[in-house]
């Protein structure tokens, strides 16, 4: 599909998807809500990750971060401009971490990104404790569900679209060359660091502002529930079930997952992170390519 298209077919998406708050319950578009959450996540994950290879668990971090620039800020600043706050305060933070750890790949790479959220956590718990003289926030007079709804739906539809760009443009091509062989890449006069920093933060912004625009949803903010690491790792399970080459199949797996999640949930709360976590190994041994990847063997054989 051409980038016009795509980016036509985006925008009409998400003008069907702006009415829903006025025609399904509450219960209803609370789940649309978390589809569109996780489609996001998943789709700036693997802005980044998808075409460099790199496993990056940094997504709790910057989703605790911007949930916490609306805790700390919504008192003072409209709740859009602490959306937006938040998700520069996370591409900032990004820029600064990728600019010291993108020199690493593989497992080491992945286990410094997830050391980042558990840093960041512990981090401002000690804040909080110290200097504020309490465990959590409570947010008063948050914004309605319709607004919630719609400005996430926003933000959704804005990852969509420059994940959609960053695909077509020289950055996307510089990613791919990384993630093809970087050595190489390099050779052929590509500025490796400065694209995967560049992606990295960029990929951040869009965690952010998620969890400055989600942390509405909950009247009690605390850095444990923000910066959970299961919401890392169910967006690193939706973008490589669906396949984190492809723009569509993390769209899609988010919405099988939040459903997914939800179920098990609540017919196995104390099981149901163990079922995830044995699906993701068996995704990684057998399916590394995502479901994506059925469908591209089954193009060729039809061929």
């Amino acid at each position: 599909m051409k980038t016009r298209d795509a980016l036509a077919a985006t925008l009409g998406c998400g003008l069907a998807l702006a009415l829903l708050p006025w025609l399904l319950s509450d219960f209803a578009l609370a789940l649309v809500l978390s589809c569109l959450m996780y489609a996001a996540l998943a789709v700036s994950w693997s802005m980044f990750c998808g075409p460099t290879n790199y496993l990056s668990l940094a997504t709790s971090a910057f989703f605790g971060i911007g949930a916490y620039v609306t805790a700390w800020g919504l008192g003072s600043m409209p709740y859009l401009l602490a959306v937006l706050a938040g998700g520069l305060t996370a591409a900032l933070f990004a820029a600064l971490v990728g600019a010291a750890v993108l020199h690493l790949r593989g497992a080491y790479f992945a286990v410094i990104t997830f050391g980042l959220g558990e840093l960041v956590l512990h981090a401002i718990t000690h804040f909080e404790k110290t200097y504020a003289r309490t465990v959590g926030r409570v947010i008063s007079d948050p914004p309605g569900g319709e607004t919630i709804y719609l400005t996430v739906l926003v933000v959704t539809l804005a990852a969509v679209a420059t994940a959609i760009l960053v695909r077509a443009s020289r950055l996307g091509l510089a990613l791919a060359g990384i993630g093809a062989d970087e050595e190489r890449a390099q050779t052929l006069g590509v500025n490796t660091r400065r694209a995967k920093i560049a992606a990295f933060t960029l990929s951040a912004f869009f965690a952010g502002a998620l969890g400055a625009a989600m942390a509405v949803r909950w009247t009690y903010i605390e850095p444990l529930s923000v910066f959970s690491p299961f919401i890392g790792f169910q967006t690193v399970l939706i973008a490589m079930v669906g396949g984190a080459h492809t723009l569509i199949g993390p769209i899609v797996s988010s919405i099988f997952f939040s459903l997914l999640t939800e179920f098990l949930r609540l017919r196995f709360p104390y099981v149901f992170l163990l079922l995830l976590g044995a699906l993701l190994i068996a995704l990684v041994l057998y399916l590394p390519g995502g479901l994506a990847s059925l469908f591209t063997r089954w193009r060729r054989l039809r061929v």
